[in-house]
């Protein structure tokens, strides 16, 4: 049984080929998991040897048409933050140490399909206390049923939802505790076409065990259509009680999406456009934004770099009681938008990030990204990732907000485990001066993940 994932995967696991037959690569290990296909492993002939094999496919009956896989992430992360939020944060200096497992159980009967993935995430020194993306403690994170009646794949349950490049809705995967989602979806394959309708509420993650709920306040529906090369989709949104500018109030926000990517010899790009109208109290909701990336390869050059400029311009509200609502709202975007250290978060936002990535060997790479921020609009403040505001526009006249620069070191020390490492800097510009502390954001993060 096929399951499908929007986003193209993220984490590669080493490739192998079988031992005799065709060739066949093991799929590419993903963030959501639930879109892996290891059935193709009922072929004796597209087994590797790995060991991991055995835990991927188990057959439960002689025609192999009932079997289960199972699998796990295990992840530590160490995070030390010097002048957070420029020297304005709860507590500026903090360090602390991120630790989460995620088992699944994956199991296939006929048309028929059960994922269960809980996790365990827990959270040592955060200053002043724990939120809820630090730790969760024990909870479900993924527990979805899925039937397959030809070209519709129908699924019901609670699930991370991955669409395009998560510009708006992401699995959150960076920080400790992933985004969830409860409620249905159904995916209809139109030749080389996939239409996906959904409608949910995101999972809000609590203290205790086994207490995350749907949230009462948020919901989220859709259609997401993708083709070779191209996507389009629209996204309703709704938020009970929302929060722009110090106004409160019910935010019913609909967005237009248009992306197209793809590569061309060591060419590769990524443009995305989107539109956003709607209601915020008594306001009417006019927001876009325009982001792109174009990346070349240099395979025969030493240490084969791949040198990436990424654009973002995402609006802000230009002038506040109008009666129209500028700023841009991302919905659920990945975590660590802009890197690994992400202070701001995607609205009113213009962003120039360039960026190359080094193989020093074949299991050992370098990145080093530079980036600069500026406000789309002088009436409008700076953003966290969830959309918080952070810092208002108070009288400020600058746009710009400042420049980061980072380095991140991958070693894929075996094919289940990678362990990195990353250095950032984020300095203060014009703009935060004017507004409050003005210190330079310092950050190292060291990670281990397991996963099989």
């Amino acid at each position: 049984m096929r399951s499908l994932c929007f986003l193209p995967a993220l984490l590669v696991a080493t490739p192998a080929l079988a031992q005799g037959g065709e060739a066949w690569q093991p799929p590419t290990l993903t963030n959501t998991r639930y879109d892996e296909d290891w059935g193709k492993l009922a072929d004796p002939a597209n087994r590797t040897g790995r060991w991991t094999e055995q835990l991927k496919y188990i057959p439960l009956d002689a025609d192999g048409s009932t079997w289960a896989g199972t699998g796990v992430e295990l992840r530590a992360r160490m995070e030390s933050f010097g002048d957070n939020l420029w020297g304005g944060a709860p507590a500026p200096d903090d360090a602390y140490l991120w630790l989460r497992a995620a088992p699944y159980v994956d199991l296939h009967a006929g048309p028929v399909r059960a994922f269960v993935q809980p996790i365990a995430a827990y959270a040592v020194g955060v200053a002043p206390s724990a939120s809820p993306i630090d730790q969760t403690r024990t909870d479900l994170l993924q527990g979805f049923v899925e039937v397959e009646a030809g070209p519709v794949i129908l699924h019901g349950g609670r699930q991370m939802l991955s669409l395009g490049t998560e510009r708006l809705v992401g699995t959150r995967y960076g920080p400790n505790v992933p985004l969830a989602f409860d409620g249905g979806r159904a995916d209809v394959h139109l030749g080389r076409a996939t239409v996906s309708l959904f409608a949910a509420h995101p999972v809000q993650a609590r203290a205790g065990t086994f207490d995350d709920r749907s949230s009462p306040e948020k919901a989220l529906w859709g259609a997401y259509a993708t083709l070779p090369g191209l996507d389009l989709y629209y996204l309703g949104y709704r938020n009970r009680a929302a929060l722009f500018g110090g106004v409160g109030g019910r935010e019913e926000r609909h967005s237009l999406g248009l992306r197209s990517h793809g590569a061309s010899g060591d060419w590769g790009w990524n443009v995305e456009g989107v539109y956003q109208f709607g209601r915020f109290a008594g306001q009417d909701i006019r927001a876009w934004t325009l982001g792109s990336e174009v990346s070349r390869r240099f395979p025969a050059a030493p240490l084969k770099p791949r040198v990436t400029m990424r654009f973002n311009i995402i609006s802000g509200d230009r002038h506040a009681g109008d009666g129209t609502l500028g700023t841009f709202n991302a919905l659920f975007p990945k975590g660590k938008y802009f890197g690994e250290l992400s202070p701001i978060g995607p609205t009113n936002i213009i962003n120039l990030h360039p960026g190359v990535s080094l193989a020093l060997r074949d299991d050992l790479s370098l990145g080093v990204a530079g980036m600069a921020y500026w406000r789309y609009s002088k009436g409008d403040g700076i953003y966290d990732i969830p959309g918080t505001l952070i810092r208002g526009p108070g009288e400020a006249t600058a746009r710009f907000i400042g420049k980061e620069v980072e380095a991140a070191l991958s070693w894929q020390a075996t094919p289940e485990l990678e362990l990195s490492t990353s250095l950032s800097a984020f300095g203060a510009g014009a703009f935060l001066r004017q507004t409050g502390p003005a210190k330079t954001i310092t950050m190292i993060g060291l990670e281990a993940n397991y996963r099989i």
